[in-house]
């Protein structure tokens, strides 16, 4: 995979000049072809199948710790680049309006202050159910240097001008992030096992404590995979914003 995307296709009228707007976008396509156009002729590209634009690297001490996410959402494996990052793209797997994601998408490219020019790669960009997309930078609130911040601030108007939403976001909320890191242990569809799964939706049409319910449906070491498995996929519900826990109401509904 390309560490930097530099290739720059020649426009329309075989002008290879800057856009009016002044973001070019750089991307690799699902092919393996590096794309670099203007920011305007980008904004229906499917990002959520490019690869990514940088090598996820590894190396002996290194401080932040990459890895790849495999997602139920895609099917396959989304890279990460910290913890943070992968606490992120597992948010994202685990939200059901969410139908693709792909990780270091693109290339963003402007002229900074005296024509300097800056680039930077986001963390993530996610297609939702309804046509949407949003771009997601992942930093900790207390490392955001104003260099950085003058990136993101860069990113979120770029977004802003292709009627994307951009999120900057720093650590999630720790007990949904334990929550969904225990549920995601299921997430895979061999959890998803019959005549199991009927039952527990039957069992929980009305609210129900978690283990009552398991037991009611079955032999709870066998059920309690298929439970999680369909918390995860969101045919379940149970309150996120609260510890998982034997007495944890859950619901074909909305939990209130």
């Amino acid at each position: 995979m390309p560490e930097v995307v530099r290739a720059l296709e020649v426009l329309p009228g075989g002008s290879a000049g800057p856009p009016e707007t002044g973001f070019e976008v750089a991307y690799v396509a699902p092919d393996g072809t590096e794309l670099r156009r203007p920011l305007a002729d980008v904004w229906a590209v499917p990002f959520e199948h490019a690869l990514p634009v940088r090598a996820f690297t590894s190396y002996r001490r290194q401080r932040n710790l990459p890895g790849r996410w495999w997602s139920a959402t895609t099917g396959g494996h989304v890279g990460y680049e910290s913890w943070l990052e992968r606490d992120h793209v597992m948010l994202l797997d685990f939200d059901p309006a969410v139908v693709g994601i792909s990780s270091q998408p693109f290339w963003l490219f402007w002229a900074g202050s005296g024509g300097r020019p800056v680039s930077h790669a986001p963390d993530y960009f996610a297609r939702r159910d309804d046509g949407s997309a949003v771009v997601v930078d992942c930093r900790p609130a207390e490392r955001r240097r104003p260099r950085d911040v003058a990136k993101f601030d860069a990113t979120e108007a770029a977004c802003a001008e292709v009627g994307w939403e951009f999120r900057l976001v720093g650590a999630p909320d720790p007990v949904i992030v334990r929550n969904v890191r225990w549920l995601a242990g299921y997430r895979h569809p061999r959890h998803r096992v019959e005549p199991a799964a009927t039952r527990l939706r039957e069992v929980f049409t009305e609210p129900l404590a978690l283990m009552d319910g398991a037991a009611s449906a079955g032999e709870p070491l066998a059920v309690l995979p298929v439970l999680f498995h369909l918390l995860w996929s969101h045919e379940l519900t149970a309150e996120m914003s609260q510890p998982l826990s034997a007495g944890s109401l859950v619901s074909s509904g909305v939990i209130r």
